[in-house]
């Protein structure tokens, strides 16, 4: 009877405490999904480079969350599962833009240094040697192209 009494006490602690952790593992089930792209995405923008990150698993992220929201047109699950698609939707277009965004400017960057040392007369571009459609080099000299001609 008195463990009654003290548990019918405690019960305006229990309520809350209970709705905090289950508000608690709701968040945890929405971003935790995200968590892991973070340091990533900050590796990418600091360095400038996209080469490690595979835009692949963005599109089958992309598709399978999409299609889960899909599914919840048709038969509704629990809302966080919904608004953890979205927000990974997000973070998955959030990547891809940045890689993108990564990759042409690199691309560009790489253009303009061979176009500028192509345009040099100081540099000279080294062509490599010429192979035969069955992977054999073909004898003769190395040759190199410069701005005046060949060599």
């Amino acid at each position: 009877m008195i463990f009654r009494m003290e548990a019918d006490g405690l019960e305006w602690l229990f309520i809350p405490l209970h709705q905090i952790v289950s508000w608690g593992a709701s968040g945890a089930m929405v971003f935790g999904g995200v968590v892991p792209y973070i340091p990533q995405y900050r590796d990418i923008k600091r360095t400038q480079n996209a080469e490690g990150f595979s835009t692949y698993v963005c599109l089958v992220l992309l598709v399978a969350n999409i299609l889960r929201i899909l599914f919840w047109f048709g038969r509704h699950f629990e809302s966080p599962l919904l608004w953890q698609s979205i927000v990974m939707i997000l973070t998955m277009l959030l990547m891809l833009k940045l890689c993108t965004e990564v990759r042409v400017t690199n691309e560009l960057n790489l253009k303009r240094r061979s176009f500028a040392a192509a345009d040099s007369k100081d540099e000279e571009i080294k062509v490599p040697p010429r192979r035969s459609f069955l992977g054999k080099k073909r004898k003769g000299p190395s040759r190199t192209l410069s701005t005046v001609g060949w060599k």
